[in-house]
């Protein structure tokens, strides 16, 4: 059974992770249906905090051209970039 706050919660998310850009949209997304429910809430913190990123600073690191100096998003955008299309 789906919790109604967790749908709320992902309609909010998905809205989030609407950049404009098809890929970095098309990257997020998949990131968030796939793992969000499964993710501990510390992974979850993560993906918070990458969202609240600047669209350029995503775009070069989702499409490997630089790496956050944070670890924690370095191994996530690592871990996106990774997710079969």
């Amino acid at each position: 059974m789906v919790d109604q706050a967790d749908e709320v919660e992902l309609r909010r998310l998905r809205w989030k992770c609407r950049r404009g850009m098809r890929e970095l949209d098309q990257l997020l997304t998949r990131w968030l249906e796939r793992e969000w429910r499964g993710s501990p809430a510390s992974q979850r913190e993560v993906f918070l905090r990458l969202l609240e990123t600047e669209d350029d600073k995503l775009w070069v690191w989702l499409m490997g051209r630089e790496r956050p100096a944070d670890a924690e998003l370095a191994a996530l955008v690592e871990y996106i970039r990774q997710l079969p299309p």
